[in-house]
């Protein structure tokens, strides 16, 4: 227990110097003056616009409206990617013509569907909300689709053996064995989402991440703009080790991965 402990300290103080360091350099480069202070901001100046954001509320409220949507968008394009990955793993016509078709389409960047979204649905909540459906919805189909397929076929065998057979032998042993490439596909999902989010959000008429993005670009201010990056990458660290860390961490075990 004493040796775990003395290893997470550690881990924690190298990842604090990695950090200062970071910061000392970044503050160099600004001292250097190699370009001008509206396109390259200081770290203290950055830090003083998260300040008065969450001060005055303005980023809780972006923060807050953006979650919504992602959520909304993710929890839509999760369980429609996950119900289409399975119906072209049962149906072979649909794997042999969509599956390709949906490779495609995963490749296909997420702002090429905004015209069609704003055309369908006017810009708003709804446009939004689609885009990142749309934008995720492609790798999680396909990354049931590759799980499923890669399940050794010695597993499905056992499980006939010991009576295991059609939706209770997916359940039981095929979707379990996928599960790793599942949760691959539902982070990658993830952050297609977020860069989903964030170019409908530009157009966004208010509110969001992506909108106070747009302000700071519109008025030079560099110091928002790189703060609400900063925002974007904290939560999408936070979201990670919170909820697809603990999944990977719980399939490591499960798999008898962990370390002693």
């Amino acid at each position: 227990m004493q040796q775990r402990k003395k290893v997470s300290v550690a881990s924690v103080s190298k990842k604090i110097i990695f950090y200062l360091v970071f910061v000392g350099i970044w503050e160099m480069f600004f001292r250097l003056k190699l370009w001008p202070e509206y396109s390259f901001p200081a770290p203290l100046g950055v830090a003083e616009n998260l300040v008065t954001g969450f001060s005055d509320s303005s980023y809780f409220i972006a923060v807050g409206i953006s979650l919504k949507r992602i959520l909304i968008g993710y929890l839509i394009s999760l369980s429609l990617g996950f119900s289409l990955g399975l119906l072209i793993i049962r149906i072979r016509f649909l794997d042999e013509t969509l599956s390709p078709l949906l490779l495609g389409l995963q490749t296909l960047p997420s702002i090429c569907w905004l015209p069609l979204a704003i055309l369908w649905f006017g810009i708003g909540e709804d446009s939004i909300i689609f885009v990142v459906a749309i934008g995720s919805i492609f790798s999680i189909s396909m990354s049931v689709v590759s799980g499923v397929k890669n399940v050794p076929p010695i597993y499905l065998r056992a499980a006939k053996t010991m009576g295991a057979k059609g939706i209770k032998a997916y359940t039981t042993v095929v979707l379990p064995a996928a599960l790793p490439a599942i949760v691959t596909g539902m982070k990658q999902g993830w952050s297609f989402a977020w860069r989903a989010l964030m170019a409908g959000e530009l157009l966004s008429p208010k509110d969001g991440l992506g909108y106070a993005l747009t302000i700071g670009r519109d008025l030079a201010d560099m110091n928002q703009v790189v703060g609400v990056m900063i925002m974007i990458v904290i939560i999408g660290l936070v979201i990670d080790k919170l909820i697809f860390g603990k999944l990977e961490n719980a399939i490591r075990h499960r798999w008898g991965l962990t370390r002693a």
